[in-house]
């Protein structure tokens, strides 16, 4: 059983605004939960699309009862694939995502594409799809229902974003600031840093309890 997702947003901007929003879009206020983000692999094919794979971080809040199933250095800290296909010609752009991680308790994967609104050519219109599946015996219901909750949560932060780096980027000052692009990113490096720090301290007080088994067999 997987559960389904389809919506439709619309951007007042121009679908080249949105594609230039789009490499730009963090850090934002509305992004805190977005660690990091890199490419691992980028090419303009024959027909002129660029390809490109990025790999982000983000920390997901888990229900309790699932933060009990992993260790503590991992629960919420979530890698995700992102493949994207743009096709400056027909001005269309279409993304994959899915997380790499965590896949048992469950997996979320969304497919997104970007054209140009057909009532407006000014504006941007995004049809969203995901499908979120988990395989994790007897709660799996329960699993798919908190992911999906959460992803239409993301989805509204995501749209929130888009908005504030658009506005930032015409020249416009946001409609809600709730703090400055330079903040969210130190506040995005020190939780890095901290859970950086926590897996070190787990990974050696792990390292020190197994010597210490195997000095009582010696």
């Amino acid at each position: 059983m997987v559960k389904y997702f389809l919506g439709e947003s619309v951007l007042r901007s121009s679908w080249d605004q949105v594609f230039a929003a789009f490499w730009q879009r963090y850090p934002n206020p509305y992004s805190k939960h977005v660690l990091t983000e890199d490419i691992v692999h980028r090419e303009v094919t024959p027909d002129q699309k660029l390809l490109s794979r990025r790999l982000l971080t983000k920390t997901n809040r888990m229900p309790r009862w699932a933060e009990q199933l992993f260790p503590a250095n991992v629960a919420h800290s979530v890698y995700i694939l992102e493949d994207s296909i743009v096709d400056p010609q027909n001005q269309t752009m279409t993304t994959f995502t899915w997380n790499i991680n965590h896949a048992r308790l469950m997996v979320v994967e969304e497919r997104c594409v970007y054209c140009v609104n057909s009532d407006n050519s000014g504006w941007t219109e995004i049809r969203r799809e995901a499908w979120v599946s988990s395989s994790l015996f007897g709660v799996s219901r329960a699993v798919q229902e908190f992911g999906l909750a959460q992803f239409k949560s993301n989805v509204t932060k995501t749209m929130k974003g888009f908005e504030y780096i658009l506005a930032k980027l015409q020249g416009e000052a946001p409609s809600k600031t709730l703090e400055t692009a330079k903040e969210a990113k130190e506040k995005a490096e020190e939780t890095a840093l901290a859970a950086t720090e926590k897996a070190k301290d787990l990974a050696s007080k792990a390292a020190t309890k197994k010597q210490q088994q195997q000095q009582q067999f010696v």
